[in-house]
């Protein structure tokens, strides 16, 4: 299939291979243990997922809930940040990262700086805070990535509001929309929200809808893309960004 071309669309200062929570399934994800071993296999993008504590510290989980991945109970959104960082984040995954504590963007921006990474942050506010995170999450990305050289952080949500946020507090940091599924208006609604980029399941992309990205100036990502056949399909429609788990089988450098 010939690769449809596009005029305007934005430079894009990212690798293709973003590795998915630091380290797929190797690592407790959102840790930053997880974003070590992913570096060990040579990725140098990552993705994380960044949410509020009660008092208002920016920190990395992924569900409302921290007893999947913690020691914790409850909502994190509902515990300040001097009661999180005492958590157990690795103990569920293996005995070796048994005390691995949660953390913050800010020490995963530091960890990144310095060693010339790219990251992609999603907006994962808890339940009635979409707006609210979004505008934090933009405010502390621009402020830990001021005066900085490379490329700025990619700040994606599920939600809107979030993303609208995001714009209102750091206008300047690009956006992707991300998508479960191709609904109905979602070309529209990253427009208006002045995406970057369009992040899809996979499984949803289609070749005429990446096309209709392209065409309407958007890059195009895909997760949670951990088999053979679905890269070299993605690839094969111009895919600008593949967030996998399988950092042991996938090359970034390929």
């Amino acid at each position: 299939m010939k690769q449809p071309t596009s005029l305007n669309l934005p430079d894009w200062p990212y690798p293709r291979w973003i590795a998915h929570r630091g380290a797929g399934k190797l690592a407790p994800e959102n840790t930053l243990a997880a974003f070590r071993v992913g570096a060990q296999h040579g990725y140098r993008m990552f993705e994380c997922d960044a949410k509020l504590s009660a008092d208002g510290v920016v920190f990395l989980l992924h569900d409302d809930t921290l007893e999947r991945t913690t020691n914790g109970l409850g909502l994190g959104g509902a515990c300040p940040w001097a009661a999180l960082s005492q958590l157990d984040a690795g103990g569920w995954h293996s005995r070796a990262h048994a005390g691995e504590p949660p953390a913050t963007l800010e020490a995963v921006a530091r960890y990144c700086l310095a060693n010339r990474f790219d990251l992609n942050i999603e907006i994962k506010p808890s339940p009635g805070l979409a707006h609210v995170t979004g505008e934090a999450v933009g405010r502390e990305a621009l402020r830990l990535w001021a005066g900085a050289s490379g490329a700025p952080p990619l700040l994606s949500s599920f939600e809107p509001e979030a993303l609208a946020g995001a714009r209102q507090s750091a206008a300047v940091l690009p956006r992707g929309l991300l998508l479960e599924t191709l609904w109905d208006g979602w070309l529209d609604t990253a427009l208006g929200l002045n995406c970057m980029a369009v992040i899809c399941d996979h499984e949803h992309w289609t070749a005429d809808a990446m096309v209709s990205a392209r065409q309407a100036g958007l890059r195009t990502l895909a997760y949670t893309v951990n088999e053979v056949a679905d890269v070299e399909r993605l690839a094969s429609w111009g895919i600008d960004g593949i967030i996998t788990d399988a950092v042991d089988r996938f090359s970034p450098a390929g």
